[in-house]
């Protein structure tokens, strides 16, 4: 439930919910079992029971019904809290993303110079993709496919926000509109590409874990880091656009401190980007 209402907010990851959570390895794991041939092979030959038990299927069942309820449940008032309550709903989650960073990096066996790359390296990737200016694309069935499968691999990165690649890809306020309304042809089409995104992507997240667990867990550390970017509560919209829908979506924005006192009363914000 945790992750779904995560994922709901642009810029911040459901991954970094399950880190947290301390769950993220196994679900990786997990999922990466779905695309073994052993599990296909046991499906096929109708032993069911040792195929749910490969994938730890209660496990998967029970944290996606969490996530799934979260996105329908909590959508409308997450989308209404972007738009009234930004600051308040930004500084909770940019304070859930900071406490996070300090518990994922003592995840890490040993610190060493290759360690310190990884962490670099990952939070300037996540620092620039949080940076880039969303685009406009089409609303056919291979692009909400392509969307949902790039997104979903976002997901299950921490730092790197599955929404916030939705933004990116101009497909945010589409698929809000599609939960709201109860599109289930679009959101099938998302649903598909991101099943097929997900399982191959674990498979490449579960050969890193195993083979370089530190070097992996400071990159995704750094992507966290990177991330605090985007959810920066303050900022100041520098351009805007009207999305298909009608409605006014920032395109272009900067972070700024928040109004100090001085003398009694507020000065301007200051630009920190």
């Amino acid at each position: 439930f945790a992750m779904g209402s995560a994922d709901v907010v642009p810029g911040v990851s459901g991954g970094t919910i399950a880190f947290i959570l301390g769950i993220y390895e196994e679900l990786i794991g997990s999922i990466r079992m779905v695309g073994q041939p052993v599990f296909w092979r046991a499906l096929l030959r109708g032993e069911w029971r040792a195929a749910m038990r490969l994938v730890n299927a209660l496990f998967l069942v029970v944290l996606g019904a969490g996530i799934v309820g979260a996105i329908f449940l909590l959508a409308p008032g997450i989308e209404w809290m972007l738009i009234n309550q930004p600051v308040l709903i930004w500084s909770f989650f940019f304070g859930l993303v900071l406490a996070s960073i300090v518990i994922v990096s003592t995840r890490i066996r040993r610190w060493s110079a290759s360690r310190f790359i990884a962490l670099f390296l990952g939070t300037a990737v996540a620092y620039w993709v949080v940076g880039l200016v969303p685009v406009q694309t089409p609303d056919t069935w291979w692009f909400l496919m392509l969307s949902g499968a790039i997104a979903i691999c976002a997901m299950i990165l921490p730092g790197i926000s599955g929404s916030f690649i939705m933004v990116l890809l101009g497909k945010y306020h589409f698929f809000i509109n599609a939960i709201n309304e109860r599109d289930f042809a679009s959101l099938a089409f998302a649903a598909v590409g991101a099943a097929i995104g997900l399982v191959t992507f674990a498979q490449v997240l579960s050969w890193l874990f195993r083979r370089y667990h530190d070097i992996t867990v400071a990159t995704l550390a750094g992507f966290m880091i990177g991330s605090l970017r985007e959810i920066w509560p303050w900022k100041e919209t520098l351009e805007s656009v009207v999305d298909p829908v009608g409605e006014i979506v920032p395109l272009v924005d900067r972070n700024i401190l928040p109004a100090l006192m001085v003398n009694g009363a507020f000065n301007a914000e200051i630009p920190l980007s």
